[in-house]
């Protein structure tokens, strides 16, 4: 995926001048937590960034589990929604502005190890052709795929972000 785009976000830029290692992901999984502090909740450490797809994994330690000592239902969502934020943090120029708007999940399996989540689109939106006709924005629909240490998908979000012009 192109990984230059010139009108980026700030947290999109700041990842890609921090080094691709475990230092630098961990600077920035933190500096995002800093920002939007309920992310914080489940430890979440962004491992890939780009325009189209960002992969967050989180540990399975105490403060996520629940009565049955599985990832939290609420805990897995809002892992679905720190990828699905960065995605769009990679992906949505600073011409525009987006917002979730829904979240449709799916709870597949028991989540008893750490979690993987993967944000990705099929392919990127045309923010250009956001005008009049489009009532001013958008619906995009961020799928997130929620895997366990084993590969098992335990947990799917479709979450709809809405896409609009700055004004």
């Amino acid at each position: 995926m192109d990984t230059t785009q010139p009108n980026t976000g700030l947290a999109y830029r700041a990842w890609l001048r921090l080094p691709r290692n475990t230092v630098g992901s961990a600077v920035f999984s933190l500096a995002m937590c800093v920002r939007v502090p309920y992310f914080g909740s489940v430890l979440p450490r962004v491992r890939s960034m780009a325009p189209g797809k960002c992969t967050v994994t989180a540990p399975k330690w105490w403060g996520i589990r629940n009565h049955l000592g599985t990832f939290h239902a609420i805990a897995a969502c809002n892992l679905a929604e720190t990828a699905m934020g960065m995605l769009a943090e990679a992906t949505v120029p600073t011409t525009h502005r987006w917002i979730p708007k829904e979240m449709n999940v799916r709870y597949l399996a028991k989540a008893t190890t750490s979690l993987i989540a993967v944000a990705e689109l099929a392919e990127l939106p045309d923010f250009d052709a956001i005008d009049d006709s489009t009532e001013g924005g958008f619906d995009l629909v961020v799928p997130v795929s929620i895997t366990d240490a084993h590969g098992l998908e335990v947990v799917h979000a479709d979450i709809t972000v809405w896409i609009s012009r700055n004004r």
